[in-house]
């Protein structure tokens, strides 16, 4: 049985699709069947793997519409172990529509039960907020990875997720958890990241994984280029960075 792990944080700029494209190319590296879904309006996991506007239909949308189904609307990718189910390219009165969609929080879990039978790990990229699309994603997991970067504006989106974690547990989904908090854009030795590093710590304790994904531009060019930075550059700290999370969360999860 696969686990649906969804990335979120009720802020924008954290790394929430670098880490969904990366972690989830890194855990098809080590061959682990791994799932893309992409649940942000902006569609930008999708722009990452390098699919086109035309490219991304038929989508989320279309399932959610029940005029496709998933099986239609999944691709292949790069990397044999990794497909990916994308967000269309929307009109506003498409996305209007797809948030309405949303009002079903329990419409995302019933598609993805099968389909936990075929993966081993289902990331969802989720949109920068707790509610609509990302509270339909979270009804959905089985756990919460949070992308965390330094400010003190993190540490209150963390709190805000966590408070509608605990209301999810007590109304819709009691079994999700905390897979846990991921430290990501770091900069070592400045006085931001030392501050807020020991602010989440002690506010957190034993929830921040023990992987770090460094400030690195070369996650960037690989995301322009459309490509998950290990087919882009190996080598690169980003790369690195994103296999050890890899590797982490399959000892985590008796995978490895």
């Amino acid at each position: 049985m696969g686990k649906v792990i969804s990335i979120a944080l009720p802020k924008g700029g954290v790394g929430k699709t670098t880490t969904v494209v990366n972690l989830a190319a890194s855990l098809a590296v080590a061959e682990k069947r791994v799932l893309i879904i992409d649940l942000d309006p902006s569609g930008s996991a999708g722009i990452a793997l390098g699919f086109s506007e035309d490219e991304r239909m038929p989508g989320i949308f279309d399932i959610f519409s029940y005029t496709h189904s998933v099986e239609q609307c999944t691709r292949s990718t790069e990397l044999d172990y990794l497909h990916f189910l994308p967000m269309n390219f929307l009109s506003p009165v498409a996305e209007e529509r797809l948030h309405r969609m949303s009002n079903n929080k329990m419409l995302l879990y019933h598609l993805l039960l099968p389909m936990k039978e075929r993966y081993d790990y289902i990331l969802i990229d989720c949109p920068p907020y707790a509610i609509g699309l990302a509270n339909v994603a979270l009804v959905a997991s089985d756990s919460v990875l949070i992308p965390a970067k330094s400010g003190h504006l993190t540490v209150e989106a963390i709190d805000k997720l966590y408070e509608h974690l605990d209301w999810l547990r007590r109304f819709t989904n009691r079994h999700v958890q905390t897979e846990g908090i991921l430290l990501t854009m770091h900069e070592p030795n400045t006085k931001v990241d030392t501050l807020i590093d020991g602010d989440l710590r002690e506010q957190f304790n034993g929830k921040i994984l023990n992987t770090v994904i460094p400030k690195n531009s070369t996650l960037s060019e690989s995301s322009y280029h459309g490509k998950p930075v290990i087919l882009y550059n190996a080598n690169a700290k980003g790369a690195i960075a994103y296999l050890a999370l890899a590797n982490e969360i399959m000892n985590k999860n008796g995978t490895s």
